[in-house]
């Protein structure tokens, strides 16, 4: 009977870590930055340069944790180290639910988003079923031959490793962000539709006697004269609304000299983008096939446009005369690290609709889907500043 439900117990934990393990391998990134927001909400930002390893090592273990619980591989170190990190999950869990700063803590990744409350309680679930079988651990008979024990574990430590190496430097298998393909941006930059706002009250502070005193414009004191001193007025949030938030925020456009240019870009008939976090690595990766990519594009009157968060730095590494009257504009860091989960990563544009996403390492794709393009309008006219992005005439339009 004990060996049953340990078997039972065992099959549970075990599946569940290779699961959540592969839906965050999909997106390490995400779990990277994920990192960084507990980083920094502890003053520890200064780790945020290893969040990126940290996330691959944790997404691979949790994958080959679950696998040799379910074979019998090493089942003492096994056991150990699942405790270990089952504790350490539940804190981060709890913390996130109890302080309230987390929304969700990216236990799944951005496929199969639940909230903190959500995650802890799996986490106390899988605690109290991991703590079983670490007691209970004479009872976990291993599967097969030691040989095949280990030839399976070798094939499913690499594996781990490798989808993730594939996902990182050729974007996920399956996109769930809300820059995925088919998706109109300016539609997800809107509050959905079903979107519960917050309650909020206007909330007084004044002060008497040396005493400051808050109450709401319905709740004056009975005795308020100018003995009442004013000092400020906030909104208090009374009720926590729901759904409130657009799947997609922060996505504005603009050049040197700040000219918001989000809207004329959302509305090219079509439009490629070269989503560009940092420039922190050399661009002769894939510097030659952009320059293709451009020209083919210029060819069918397509604009294209340079996104990144590092506006100077763009300008000092596209100075080429290939890119004489290109679009340089800046974006906020982090609306540019959820449309992109390569750095670069091209994005094609058919008024505002996502129509094609490429990794950088598959920047030949993008050319090729650009010089199947019928475009409807010449491209847009600068005047010698990006920032110029007018729209075209109608008598420049392509009969």
């Amino acid at each position: 009977m004990m060996k049953a439900i340990v078997n039972i117990a065992r099959v549970l934990v075990g599946v569940l870590f290779i699961f959540s393990g592969l839906i965050k391998a999909n997106d390490p990134l995400g779990l990277s930055y994920k990192m960084q927001e507990f980083f920094d909400l502890w003053g520890m930002n200064r780790f945020n340069d290893w969040t990126e390893w940290l996330s691959i090592f944790m997404i691979a273990f949790e994958i080959i944790a679950g696998a040799a619980l379910l074979i019998g591989w090493r089942k003492r170190i096994i056991m150990w180290f699942l405790l270990l990190l089952i504790i350490f999950f539940t804190f981060l869990t709890g913390y996130a639910h109890l302080s309230g700063k987390f929304k969700n803590c990216g236990c799944f990744g951005d496929c199969i988003p639940i909230t903190s409350y959500q995650s802890f309680i799996k986490d106390i679930i899988l605690l109290v079923l991991i703590i079983f079988l670490f007691i209970q651990q004479k009872w976990i008979v291993p599967v097969g031959k030691p040989f095949v024990r280990a030839i399976i574990m070798l094939f499913v430590v690499l594996g781990s490793f490798a989808i993730q190496w594939y996902t990182i430097h050729y974007l996920p298998v399956f996109d769930c962000l809300p820059y995925k393909k088919g998706n109109n941006i300016s539609e997800q930059m809107l509050m959905p539709a079903n979107a519960i706002p917050d309650s909020v009250v206007i909330t007084f502070v004044y002060k008497k006697n040396g005493k400051e005193i808050e109450f709401t414009a319905d709740k004056f004191p009975a005795d308020f004269d100018s003995s009442y001193t004013f000092i400020s007025r906030y909104d208090k949030t009374i009720r926590k609304g729901s759904n409130n938030e657009p799947p997609i925020k922060g996505f504005a456009l603009s050049g040197i000299t700040d000219i918001d240019s989000t809207k004329i870009v959302l509305s090219d008939p079509y439009a490629v983008l070269l989503l560009a976090e940092n420039f922190d690595r050399s661009i002769d990766d894939w510097k030659e096939e952009f320059i293709t990519l451009y020209k083919v594009a210029k060819e069918k009157h397509i604009p294209v446009y340079i996104i990144t968060g590092q506006i100077k730095k763009a300008y000092l590494n596209f100075n080429d005369k290939e890119f004489s009257d290109i679009a340089i504009l800046k974006c906020d860091n982090t609306a540019i690290r959820t449309a992109a989960r390569t750095n670069p990563c091209i994005i094609l544009l058919e008024k505002g609709t996502i129509i094609g996403k490429w990794s950088y390492k598959r920047m030949d794709n993008a050319i090729s889907k650009v010089k199947v393009l019928v475009p409807q309008l010449v491209l847009p006219v600068y005047e010698n500043n990006p920032d110029s992005l007018l729209p075209v005439p109608e008598n420049n339009k392509i009969k």
